[in-house]
Parts: C-alpha cells; structure tokens; sequence
C-alpha cells in the first residue's frame, strides 16, 4: 500500500514551509531564468572587481574579485545542476534528480573555502610586510563599489524571492553569498577608506575580512547541504508529519517515520499497524487518509505508506486467532480453546491446511504457527494444534444436474406457486455445508422495496423448509418488464 515546506534557505534541508517544484513542473523555466540572470551577475561583478583592484592595487577588491569569481563558477554549476534537478524521474532515478542542486552547492563551498585560503594568505603577506602598498583609492573606485553594491543587493534581493517562490537550495545558497558579497563590499568600502586617511593596512584587513566571511559561509553551506546528501532527517518536517498523522489516524499505531529531503522536497515513508481482524479495504482507506493528511502538513511530499497487522487488543483466544492467520499457508483457524492448567493456561487449535501438502510442510507451518502465537501471546505456556485438510471438494464448483434435480424442482415451484411466474435464473453450489441456491426472480415494479423483500424471505424459507440439502438460498429480485 502507498503511500509532505521550506523558508528561506531551509528549503535546503527540507523544513516546513514552501514546497519544491515538481519535476518538469511550470515553474522550471522560472529557475532556471534566475539561475541564468545570476550567472550574468556574478561574471559582470567579477569584471568589475579585478579591473579595479589591479589598477588601483587594492588587494579587499582583487579579494573580491576572486569572491565573485567563485560565485561565476557556482552560478554556473547551479545553471547546470538546476537543468539536471528539474528533469522528472526516470527508471534509473525513481526519485528524481534533485540531489544535482546538493552536490552543485556543495562543490561551491569547496571554491569558496579554496579562494579564502588564497586571499588570507595574500593579505597576511601584505600585514607582515608592514602594508605598505601603494593603493590608489581614488574617487572613481568608491564609484566602482556603489556600482557594486547596487548589483549585489539587487541579486540577493531576486536570488533570496525566487529560492521562497521555487523552494530551490541552490538559489538559496547563491542568495547567502550574494548576502556575504554585500558585506565584504562594505569591509572593503571601509578599508578604502581608512587607506584614504592614511591607514594603509586596512586594505589587507578588510581583505581578511573577506576571506573569514567566505569561510564562515562555506562552512555553513557545505554543513547543510552534506546532511541532505547523508539523509540525514529534517527535524521540523518529520514532526509536521508525525503530528498530521496522529491527527488523520489517533486509533492507529505508527510503528515507523522516515523522512529525508532533496531540493527542497521531503520524502516520507511511514510504518502503521492496523487491527489484526481488519479487512484490506480498511487498510487501504487507512494509508489514502494518511496520505493526504501528510501531503496537506508537507506540499509536494511523496509520502509511501506501508499497513502491517498490529497486536489484537481481544482476550487470549482472538490474539492467538490472529496471530495464526499471520502464518503463509493457513487458511482457516477454529476451535480455538484454551484451558487453565495450575494458574496457566494451555491452548488448543485446528488449522485448516491445503490438502495437497505434504506432511512435512504442514507440520512447518504448525510449528510457524506456534512460534507467532507465543511471540504474540506470551502468557501461552502450550500450544497444541490439529492439523486438518481444507475439503478436496472445489468449493462453490456447479454440482451436476442428476445431483440436485430434486432440488431444482422443488425451488422451480415454490417460485410459480409465490410469484406467478418462472425462475428468470437458477444456479447451484457446492458448499461446505450444504448446497447453496442462486435465484434471480421478476416481480411486479410497483412493488415496494418491502413488498419484495418480504417475497425473497418467503421464497428463502419455504426452499430450506422443503429442501433440506439446500443450506443457504440467496434471492436477486429484479422487476418484470411492463408488458408493451
């Protein structure tokens, strides 16, 4: 049987809130727009930053630079990675490919932390030096970096809209270092302008600045993004779901959760036990609500839900019942008796077999038999079972006519003498204790419902009263055909 948000960057370990685009869904040329404008934004800036720190010698700019060129390289990985996330799943991907975006994120924090071990480098070269570099901090750079800042607060601003609106990782990652590119244009605004007023050493301070930023993002990037890829469990989704199915099914026990998330979208597996004695139709009513109850806590969750047989909650005798029809092979239990031997009681059963079976296999599915009903009714001390054949007798199968014309006879006029008329039809049965009778009937249309089933009562009884190899008749009244 079968069988569940996210805000902000916690799309990216699949927290409640908003939900993930379906694969090929309409809002994957939406992703991938944003994923293309920042791709255009991060290699404008990278120009933009490199020109001006070689010319003006600012090593926070060349810094940067080398930032935003991270950002070139993840924005590509993420234009890539988001047209393979997108892709619907396949025979060999039946989950989809949503982990693309992970792994694209998670290679972005390796460029990162890459490119801050350079720049740290480079600025407590610079430090140790004594920080005397000629830097140019002219008018036109400070012009530079309001253009800068500009673009970076506009591309986090859409990178930051587009993650909420498509529930994506990776624009949420790129919407965080766009947000720590903003920053480390400040701390290089303000090392520029402290090199102005004569504190030269504050360009390669700001560079560090630049560089620990890059770290502390990196780390909190590859961090959350190595937990997707471990499966590691999304704490707030797996409560939404646990809550929506205690509140869709309280009577019903959840034996098992799991929950795992991939681009923003939360995959959910639950366990559940029904009532031993309940019919497959329940159970499956049971998984559908449970279901839709997740779906509703958790959008855009594929949820799978597996029914067990759970613990009967009845006395020892309906425990142990159903703890034998656990067992392949048993069709039938009965006479189930159990009997207080010194304060403990003993228990006793007929399991009805296939009676092509060999002895020995029927002797297994004995011992399996007992085996479930001490697992399941410990207090049980002995278990003694009675083997039987079910009848070789096809049960149901259509005896032939020279062994029920008694019958048929008799059933053909109890229907002329009640109703007037003939049998429209008339089928026999084997059954187990007897013949069973399958009679179709015309009456009268204007007949009420309890004028007609007061008449299939008549017919039921007077046929088992005249009959008495007949067992059990069941009467299908239908109403005659007005005459034209």
């Amino acid at each position: 049987m079968r069988a569940v948000r996210a805000m902000s960057t916690a799309a990216e370990v699949g927290t409640p809130g908003g939900a993930a685009p379906e694969p090929g869904s309409a809002s994957a040329p939406g992703i991938l727009r944003s994923a293309l404008g920042s791709v255009v934004a991060a290699a404008f800036l990278v120009t933009l930053k490199l020109v001006a720190g070689l010319i003006s010698g600012s090593l926070g700019l060349v810094a940067e630079a080398v930032h935003s060129g991270t950002d070139l390289v993840a924005a590509l990985l993420t234009f890539l990675a988001l047209r393979v996330a997108i892709r619907p799943p396949d025979r060999d991907h039946p989950y989809g490919h949503g982990k693309a975006e992970h792994l694209a994120a998670l290679g972005e924090g390796g460029f990162l932390v890459l490119a801050s071990a350079v720049i740290g480098i480079q600025a407590l070269a610079r430090l140790v030096e004594g920080g005397s570099h000629d830097v140019n901090a002219n008018g036109w750079i400070f012009g530079v970096l309001a253009v800068v800042l500009v673009v970076d607060v506009t591309r986090m601003v859409v990178s930051h809209r587009a993650a909420l609106r498509h529930g994506s990782p990776a624009l949420a990652s790129n919407a965080l270092h766009f947000a720590s590119d903003m920053v480390g244009t400040i701390a290089v605004l303000i090392g520029l302008l402290l090199t102005r007023a004569g504190t030269p050493e504050a360009d390669s301070i700001a560079a560090l600045v630049v560089a620990v930023l890059v770290v502390v993002a990196a780390v909190r990037l590859m961090r959350r993004n190595v937990n997707v890829l471990m499966d590691a469990t999304p704490e707030e989704a797996q409560a939404a779901a646990r809550a929506a199915i205690s509140d869709a099914e309280p009577e019903i026990e959840l034996r098992r959760l799991r929950v795992r998330a991939a681009a923003g979208r939360n995959f959910v597996e639950a366990t559940v036990a029904v009532p031993p004695d309940a019919a497959l139709g329940e159970g499956h009513a049971v998984a559908d609500s449970i279901e839709e109850a997740v779906r509703g806590a958790l959008p855009g969750s594929d949820v799978v839900v597996h029914v067990e047989p759970g613990v009967g909650e009845g006395d020892l005798r309906e425990r142990a019942s159903a703890a034998a029809l656990t067992v392949r092979g048993v069709r039938e239990v009965h006479n189930v008796r159990v009997v207080d031997v010194d304060g403990h009681p003993e228990l006793s059963l007929h399991l009805k077999l296939p009676a092509d079976l060999d002895l020995g296999a029927a002797h297994d599915i004995a011992c399996a038999v007992e085996a479930a009903i001490h697992a399941s009714v410990p207090e049980v001390i002995d278990i003694y079972t009675h083997i039987e054949p079910l009848s070789t007798d096809a049960e149901g199968a259509e005896p032939q006519w020279a062994e029920v014309a008694d019958e048929e006879r008799i059933v053909r006029n109890i229907v002329r003498e009640l109703t007037g008329g003939q049998a429209e039809a008339l089928r026999f049965r084997a059954g187990d204790d007897g013949l069973v009778v399958l009679l179709t009937v015309r009456l009268d249309g204007a007949q009420t419902l309890d004028q007609a089933h007061d008449v299939a009562s008549e017919l039921e009884r007077r046929i088992r009263d005249q009959a008495p190899a007949i067992d059990e008749v069941i009467v299908h009244t239908e109403p005659a055909e007005a005459a034209g």
